[in-house]
């Protein structure tokens, strides 16, 4: 298993957007931010509109490159204020302000997971495969989760049965079983909470 490029945590962190809630000079930054990443000034954001945003505005090219992770993360801070909106207030499809710093926050984890597959799919076909979870073993106890029965760990992250893994999936268990790279930033938010029930 190849090592990981080394990532500069500090530096990815720096350009995305801030998400301290409360910090006047936050908000007026990320207020600042979603106005370059929403061009026509209807004051929501689509996929597209975030993905290009990632790479024009935030310089953000590693996240850029991984569109699972764009994708991930714009689902989860689209839907986080589902319930905390009147109906028909909220455009399901697109983000918000108010989810903005949502995924910031999404962005940056979804990018620190995808760092963690990318090391176990060897093969770099955006799949684990079960010998490829088998020797990931080790590296899955560095970041904090003890496999004492690979194949049936496999079974369970293996959702849908295919027989690999998928970004997706790993994800979602990844989350739930707290998994935390050892040379990144320690980035832990409230909205994180979440991800890990679902």
């Amino acid at each position: 298993m190849a090592a990981p490029p080394h990532r500069n945590w500090d530096a990815i962190r720096a350009r995305l957007p801030p998400t301290d809630k409360k910090d006047p000079a936050s908000v007026a930054r990320r207020h600042e931010i979603f106005k370059l990443f929403d061009p026509n000034g209807n004051g929501i954001l689509s996929l597209a509109e975030v993905d290009k945003g990632c790479r024009d505005v935030l310089q953000l090219y590693e996240v850029f490159d991984c569109k699972p992770v764009i994708m991930r993360a714009f689902q989860a801070a689209k839907s986080a204020n589902d319930k905390k909106n009147k109906a028909g207030s909220h455009r399901p499809d697109f983000i918000e302000f108010n989810e903005f710093r949502l995924l910031s926050v999404y962005l940056r984890q979804y990018f620190e997971l995808w760092q963690m597959f990318d090391e176990i799919d060897s093969s770099d076909d955006r799949r684990i495969t079960p010998d490829e979870f088998r020797r990931a073993v080790p590296r899955l106890a560095a970041w904090g989760v003890k496999i004492t029965n690979p194949d049936a760990s496999f079974r369970e992250i293996d959702t849908n049965g295919g027989g690999v893994i998928l970004f997706d999936e790993f994800a979602d268990w990844a989350l739930r079983k707290g998994l935390d790279l050892e040379d990144d930033d320690n980035f832990d938010d409230p909205a994180l909470a979440t991800l890990r029930k679902k």
